[in-house]
């Protein structure tokens, strides 16, 4: 798929995934989150950049981290993901500029922050070393860099949701998803774009769904494929439906589902 419209998909997927986001993932999320905020190691009083902030999970978490005399600004290229997080940091101490931005190209000062944060996005970006290297120009000398990622394919239980959809609808949403996240690439792209002291951990762990419905919300309405899906009519909703849940029976416990996933998390620094 062609760049720019890649990036339209993205916008308007995202817009569409925005009410179902945080019922869909943000507790599955929560381990990859926590791993990289204690490797970054966020500090009082820093400024930070987050790309592809969603609805705000981990910016809230930055905006704690930074305190009252610190800075977060926070950018998503969905602006139904910015209304959301508006609406979710309202009641959150410190200072957060939330903006709709194409993580490719910031529209922000070069060496302006101390640190750079993308938790979940850069997978969905068409071309993630272009966002890496505006987010080694925004950081001052000496920042830091942190991005978490989904792992393997094969390490991720949930994977069947794209060859699913794209046989009723040539979506390609996301050609390169699992790219970035096998073997060593995520540290090679990351060395490309001129970081340093570059730490990178693989980890498992299970994402927990309640029942069918919530692993079928999670997966069509509140993910990547949430433009397509809304495309779908009802018999085809239904045929999808069945044909992804049939791709994680092996995982359901009880009434619900216990399905693998890999996290990798990478820190980096710039030079000084």
């Amino acid at each position: 798929m062609e760049p720019r419209l890649q990036r339209r998909v993205q916008r308007y997927g995202w817009d569409k995934a925005a009410e179902f986001y945080d019922d869909s993932w943000k507790a599955q999320l929560k381990p990859a989150q926590d791993r990289l905020m204690e490797m970054i190691h966020i500090k009082p009083g820093e400024s930070v950049l987050e790309t592809a902030c969603g609805t705000g999970l981990v910016t809230a978490r930055i905006a704690e981290a930074v305190g009252p005399d610190g800075q977060v600004t926070a950018t998503d290229l969905s602006q139904g993901m910015i209304d959301l997080a508006k609406e979710n940091l309202k009641s959150t101490n410190g200072t957060i500029e939330l903006l709709r931005m194409d993580a490719e190209n910031l529209e922000l000062k070069e060496s302006s922050f101390d640190a750079a944060i993308c938790a979940l996005g850069l997978m969905y970006v068409p071309d993630p070393l272009k966002s890496l290297n505006e987010m080694h120009r925004v950081l001052k000398p000496g920042g830091r860099v942190g991005v978490a990622i989904w792992g393997e394919r094969k390490n991720c239980g949930w994977a069947e949701i794209f060859p699913i959809v794209d046989q009723f609808v040539a979506s390609e949403v996301c050609p390169m998803f699992f790219q970035l996240g096998s073997g060593n690439t995520l540290k090679t792209s990351m060395k490309i774009s001129d970081f340093r002291d570059i730490e990178v951990v693989r980890f498992h762990h299970k994402l927990i769904f309640k029942n069918k419905e919530h692993a079928i919300m999670a997966a069509f309405s509140g993910g990547p494929v949430a433009l397509a899906y809304r495309k779908f009519d009802d018999e085809t909703r239904e045929k999808a439906h069945r044909e992804y849940l049939n791709s994680i029976s092996e995982f359901r416990k009880g009434n619900g589902y216990e399905i693998p996933g890999e996290f990798v998390v990478g820190i980096g620094s710039k030079l000084n």
